[in-house]
This record gives structure tokens, C-alpha cells and sequence, in this order.
């Protein structure tokens, strides 16, 4: 029992600076492309690397993407929902079609 949550805590700590670093590396990414392009098709102002990362929270907020966060569904990952809805199609295609 104490290996696995050793494991879990190793994942941990490697998983953290990971999720870190891909936040400081979008938002570079999103800095580069936003000066590369709108300004010349907007004609908005250039933004700065600390602006991006701002609009990266703000879209986040909006839009709630980056993954599930507290407060989201996530899907069983035993496939089980896509089980019920498998069934149920095979229920329907052995119904008699009504014309």
C-alpha cells in the first residue's frame, strides 16, 4: 500500500513543474502568434508576454477549457456510458421500422 502512494507522489512531483512549464510555454506561444498575426489583419497592438498569459486566465474563465477542472464531469473511464449508448442503438435497429 505505501509503494503505491509513493508512486502516486513521484508522478506528483514530476507532474506539477510539467503542468508549469506547458502554462509558461502557451503562453509564449499564444504571444508569438497573436503579434505575428492580428495586428496586421486587426490592426490591434502588440501584446506582451505577461498580456497572454492574462488572456489565457481570462479565456479560461470564459470558456473553461484546459482540461476538467473542480466543478466538471468527467467521463467514466471504463467506457461504460459509451457501453449504454452501444446498447441502446442495438435496441433500436432491432425495433420494426414504422412507415
Amino acid at each position: 500500500m505505501e509503494q503505491q502512494q509513493h508512486g502516486f507522489r513521484g508522478k506528483r512531483v514530476f507532474l506539477i513543474p510539467l503542468m508549469i512549464g506547458a502554462l509558461f510555454g502557451i503562453t509564449a506561444v499564444v504571444m508569438l502568434l497573436w503579434n505575428a498575426i492580428l495586428p496586421a489583419l486587426l490592426g490591434v497592438k502588440l501584446i506582451g508576454y505577461w498580456q497572454a498569459m492574462g488572456l489565457l486566465i481570462l479565456s479560461r474563465i470564459l470558456f473553461g477549457s484546459f482540461g476538467s477542472g473542480s466543478g466538471h464531469k468527467r467521463r467514466p473511464r471504463n467506457g461504460a456510458m459509451l457501453k449504454e449508448k452501444f446498447r441502446q442503438w442495438q435496441e433500436d435497429d432491432q425495433k420494426p421500422k414504422e412507415e
